[in-house]
């Protein structure tokens, strides 16, 4: 007993305790082989998706049952024509693999002629894609976005390198037009504490009960590690810290899940919750770029490795 004490009183009082989240050291990935349409090439192209090491040879739907994460590659079928998409992919990293999400175009030329051209940006996150993508309008509502989750973090850890032009343009890139305008295209890392609820039409509702945004604007000089981002319990607009971009999720920001009907329906998320609400979900998202679909800035890069939660001791 004297030994316990004494040990207990060498430990700081802000003791945390830290935990690795399943495939967040990126140390493995299943390799998809896809075949695209004749029409536009015929090639077999790589998708990755962190998850359990192997190889999944043709066009079939990924199981997301294996794993946590999914990502923006995509795995598309629109009036017939299947076509791919690949904006993150393993990398070497200071130690072993990590993950590299990239802004760039996704292109083919249709029958050898027509050529298409659309702004992808990379993007890994908590949940599923919903195979095979069939349109193009709205690609966040193809994904499953969330997990179930009812723990109580203190913070989300990750190493991360960034490499982004900032040049002061972005581009917007759907299909067969391109337009540039004014702006600024931070990566973003993003840990949403959520209360979420169905009504009885099946409607999935949403309070907010934990935020940890981060917003990487500028090339790093090599690799930071440990980077902490901590969470802000309850309404997060009243805490120190606290910038527009981490509102509430509503409009034409909603995410999309999948209700206990397996039926595809927006996340309502409707108000802040107090700060001693229950957790029944996470969304963590990491992207190459911070702007909805289609725009962003080409050849923003982002690397990410040891993704972590950090709790109270």
């Amino acid at each position: 007993m004297i030994c316990f004490l004494l040990l207990c009183s060498l430990l700081p009082a802000n003791a945390q305790h830290i935990e690795t989240v399943p495939y967040g050291d990126f140390e493995h990935w299943t390799v998809r082989h896809i075949k695209e349409s004749a029409i536009i090439g015929g090639e077999v192209k790589t998708l990755y998706v962190v998850g359990p090491d192997e190889t999944i040879e043709g066009n079939s739907v990924y199981d997301y049952r294996k794993t946590d994460w999914a990502s923006s590659n995509a795995y598309a079928k629109v009036s017939g024509v299947t076509k791919t998409s690949v904006t993150v992919e393993p990398d070497n990293g200071p130690s072993g693999k990590c993950a590299k999400l990239s802004t760039r175009f996704a292109s083919c030329k249709v029958a050898g002629v027509v050529e298409i051209n659309v702004l992808a940006t990379g993007a890994l996150y908590w949940g599923k894609m919903l195979e095979p993508v069939t349109g193009v309008k709205n690609p966040y509502a193809f994904m499953d976005w969330g997990i179930p989750f009812t723990k109580r973090p203190s913070a989300l850890l990750l190493d991360y390198r960034a490499e982004l032009p900032a040049s002061g343009t972005l581009t917007k890139g759907t299909t067969f037009r391109q337009q540039t305008f004014a702006g600024q295209d931070p990566c973003q890392v993003v840990l949403l504490l959520q209360q979420r609820w169905e009504d009885a039409d099946g409607n999935i509702h949403a309070k907010r009960v934990g935020t940890a945004v981060l917003r990487i604007g500028s090339t790093t000089n090599g690799w930071k590690t440990a980077v902490r981002i901590p969470v802000m319990y309850g309404d997060a607009r009243s805490q120190t810290g606290y910038r527009s971009y981490m509102d509430l999720l509503k409009g034409d920001k909603a995410l999309y899940a999948l209700n206990s009907r397996g039926q595809k329906k927006q996340i309502l998320e409707e108000d802040w919750a107090p700060v001693d609400a229950p957790v029944t979900h996470a969304v963590l998202q990491i992207m190459a770029g911070s702007h909805g679909a289609f725009i962003g800035e080409p050849g923003n890069t982002l690397w990410v490795d040891n993704v972590r939660l950090e709790y109270p001791q």
